[in-house]
């Protein structure tokens, strides 16, 4: 089976470094999948998730707030200004965030306080989902 190199990195640390054969992330226009060969790419990533398939057939889940997705003959680099493992993401502190930003949003602060807001919010309520695919993951 091909493989292709895969790195995840935030502003704070390296979060994965491995051998994958698939590396799927949500970009700005969609979806992405990501398999050995493909064609060179940049790409900017929404805040979601970012799936890699291993070489065993094992899957494992990664938060990102957004970044930049670059696809090289050998290496998948995933730049994200943040970033973590589903499993390590804090169900209560992601609801808590999302409830925060609708309140900013419900409030009309000036056009700077709602664009932080909204961002705030899309980063939310990607954990939330991102815990969401967790869950059912593990009831399978």
């Amino acid at each position: 089976m091909s493989t292709i190199r895969c790195d995840i990195v935030s502003a704070e640390d390296e979060i994965f470094h491995g051998t994958v054969t698939l590396v799927v992330a949500t970009g700005e226009l969609g979806e992405l999948g990501i398999a050995p060969r493909h064609a060179p790419l940049i790409t900017r990533l929404k805040p979601g998730y970012v799936r890699v398939t291993l070489e065993g057939g094992e899957q494992q889940e990664f938060y990102v707030s957004g970044g930049i997705l670059e696809v090289q003959p050998q290496v998948v680099t995933v730049l994200a200004d943040s970033a973590a493992r589903t499993a390590d993401l804090d169900e209560a502190v992601a609801k808590r965030a999302k409830e925060e930003a609708e309140r900013a949003l419900a409030n009309r602060g000036d056009a700077m306080d709602i664009a932080q807001a909204q961002q705030r919010l899309a980063e939310a309520m990607a954990q939330l989902q991102a815990l969401e695919r967790l869950r059912k993951n593990l009831k399978h």
